[in-house]
């Protein structure tokens, strides 16, 4: 893709950016549910409006390329939706992060808002490698469908609350760069103690948002190389969904007992995506096939995790009579 294509890519996202920075989360924000879900309905339809974009760029005389606009569109918006349903499962691992940390809700909007930059930072740097890694050996396409599937499995197994930030070794390392104090100054990541600079509370917790999404993208990034392997449609995918996560995390914290059973969908779409890449030179599954079975999973999950949540609820007046 011509430097042209990556340069209305980046004008655009500095522009929400600043937006989202100036408008959205000026100050302190505490969002409720209600706030949160149609923020996170506003930056979907941005996001599904840049595909617009993406049509343009690519049937566009300017930028010649050999997958057509409406190819590409479907590359667009399938990345995008598997990596907006990944990033949930990560939401839950940031809630565990902050309760741990002890940071008020006041405080982590401004916390997600600049993890989110450096997400697009770390993320931009593992897609460029994962693309020569894709480009340069084959081969690669199974080591990834095979991270994926073990990804699936694990997930399956795993629990939340087997998380815990306390035994990672980042707070060590950190105190260890940079001295730390365990008092938070507002919404400042750095404040003073005894006249010299310290890290607060804030900015550990910034260091282990960041570190959970290098994680997850560890996942996410080889499931959407199984799509495709245009990194400007890699990386404009990602970089839209990560934009949204902030309204994201408040609409699922807040509404985290009515998709219960949202995590077992991610499972699913991870295996299929790992079955996808390992069968890659053998079976061509459409695009559009794929953006069909991705949302079919998530919406059975978020289907089901709603009745299980109505029936429980007609049931307990029941139980309480007898």
């Amino acid at each position: 893709m011509s430097p042209i294509a990556w340069s209305i890519f980046f004008a655009i996202y500095l522009l929400l950016l600043i937006i989202d920075l100036g408008v959205f989360s000026r100050g302190s924000t505490v969002l409720s549910v209600a706030q949160a879900i149609k923020r996170t309905i506003i930056w979907v339809i941005i996001a599904l409006g840049f595909g617009v974009v993406v049509y343009l760029i690519y049937e566009s005389p300017i930028d010649p390329t050999s997958t057509s606009g409406h190819d590409a569109v479907i590359q667009y918006l399938t990345g995008y939706v598997l990596e907006w349903s990944l990033s949930v499962d990560n939401i839950f691992v940031i809630a565990i992060i902050f309760t741990y940390m002890q940071i008020p809700l006041q405080f982590q909007y401004r916390v997600l808002f600049w993890g989110i930059v450096g997400a697009i930072v770390l993320r931009g740097a593992m897609i460029a490698a994962g693309a020569v890694l894709i480009h340069a050996f084959d081969w690669t396409f199974y080591v990834f469908g095979a991270i994926l599937i073990f990804s699936a499995a694990k997930l399956l197994k795993s629990d939340d609350d087997e998380f815990d930030p306390s035994k990672s070794v980042l707070m060590k390392l950190a105190s260890k760069v940079y001295p730390i104090t365990d008092q938070l100054d507002g919404n400042n990541f750095f404040t003073r103690v005894n006249g010299a600079s310290a890290a607060t509370p804030l900015f550990v917790t910034l260091l282990f948002v960041d570190l959970a999404d290098v994680v997850f993208a560890v996942d996410s990034i080889p499931a959407i190389f199984a799509v495709t392997q245009d990194s400007f449609l890699v990386f404009t995918s990602n970089a839209f969904a990560i934009l949204g996560l902030r309204s994201l995390y408040f609409a699922v914290a807040g509404l985290m007992t009515l998709f219960k059973f949202l995590k077992l969908s991610l499972v699913f779409v991870l295996g299929f995506i790992g079955v996808k890449m390992m069968l890659h030179h053998h079976v061509q599954i459409p695009n559009l096939l794929s953006l069909g079975v991705i949302v079919t999973f998530l919406g059975i999950g978020m289907a089901a995790s709603v009745w299980s949540t109505k029936r429980a609820a007609t049931q307990q007046p029941i139980r309480k009579g007898e």
